[in-house]
């Protein structure tokens, strides 16, 4: 009994979102496995999402996240995704974890299946587009979370392969740009469903994630309206132009249509700024990524004037001011008894 209190104490200190999801995986990646070895290498449409027949088994656009077709990508998966997500569950709470797996999970599966139904209106390749891919795993999840900690800790340094060091936030577009990548080479089930997810959860904690206050005693609010964690922030600067024309235009005809949830500022003194959720620690994290690109701006802005005006200084040092002296503040006026008193010592030593 000793020996299994250890295994039972840790399954229970997971949280009981990710506890369920990992089991549900684990589960539903050996039946599909199990069906693939008996039965041979066919899509099973009841558990994953393929194009053609996903009418008719429309939970699969959910539940297909919880396949992984192979053991290597099972163990990825079990080693990368309940660690995630049992931080994200104690940062937001439970509700708040399932709403953002059921998001990002079923958003993009949407998508992508919508895209292969527009590239087979184009085509007419049935046998490709729509019963040729095989929709599964967790790499539109795994894309979510990658945003999720760029939101909530961007400068956090993290190593990979024991010799590789990044940013949090440079992963993200780091793996968008491996699944553009591995889509332009045909591959695109189920990779195409990284560049959806990361899309769908940035729109979902961009617009719709709803934040509660502590500081504030309960103050909702939703979405993290920062400047760090604008659209154009993922991209190069020359983008930045075009990027916010198109923003402001899709923000406005949606602010029109009530399409987004009012969001009530955290921080009135950064004017609008929706404090991330999760303590001081992530709030800490975030001022301290402002702080950083304020200087960074800084630095930039000074570095041109700056030789002139040091060799300036170099060659006309400064000389040293005169000292003045201060006037004595407890100096006691003389009466004009005393004044006589002295002129009158005064004109005697004279006369000797």
């Amino acid at each position: 009994m000793a020996i299994l209190s250890t295994p039972l104490q840790y399954i229970k200190s997971v949280p009981p979102v990710t506890r369920f999801f990992t089991a549900a995986t684990l589960a539903s990646s050996t039946l599909y496995l199990w069906i693939r070895w008996t039965t041979g290498p066919t899509p099973v449409a009841y558990l994953t999402l393929v194009p053609g027949t996903s009418l008719f088994f429309p939970w699969t656009f959910a539940t297909s996240a919880l396949v992984e077709i192979s053991v290597i990508e099972l163990i990825i998966s079990l080693l990368v995704i309940p660690a995630s997500l049992a931080y994200f569950e104690r940062l937001w709470g439970t509700v708040e974890t399932l709403k953002f797996i059921i998001v990002c999970v079923t958003g993009p599966n949407i998508i992508g299946c919508a895209f292969n139904w527009i590239e087979f209106a184009v085509t007419r390749n049935a046998e490709l587009f729509l019963y040729g891919m095989e929709y599964h795993g967790q790499m539109a999840l795994f894309i979510s979370l990658l945003v999720s900690f760029t939101q909530v800790i961007p400068e956090h340094q993290v190593q990979i392969l024991g010799f590789i060091k990044a940013r949090v936030k440079r992963l993200p577009m780091a793996y968008l740009t491996f699944s553009t990548i591995m889509t332009l080479l045909g591959f695109q089930s189920p990779y195409i469903l990284i560049q959806f997810g990361w899309f769908v959860s940035w729109i979902y904690l961009r617009f719709y994630k709803r934040n509660v206050s502590d500081s504030l005693g309960g103050v909702v609010s939703y979405g993290d309206r920062s400047e760090t964690f604008a659209l154009t922030s993922w991209f190069p600067p020359f983008l930045h132009t075009p990027l916010s024309m198109l923003g402001n235009t899709v923000y406005k005809l949606a602010t029109r249509f009530h399409l987004l949830p009012t969001s009530v500022p955290h921080d009135i003194e950064s004017g609008g700024y929706s404090q991330v959720p999760g303590g001081a620690r992530a709030e800490a994290e975030r001022r301290r990524a402002l702080a950083l690109k304020a200087l960074d701006q800084r630095l930039a802005n000074s570095s041109s004037g700056s030789p002139t005006q040091s060799g300036i200084s170099q060659a006309q040092p400064s000389r040293p001011s005169p000292a003045t002296p201060a006037p004595a503040q407890n100096e006691r006026k003389s009466s004009p008894v005393e004044m006589d008193v002295a002129d009158t010592s005064g004109s005697d030593d004279g006369r000797r």
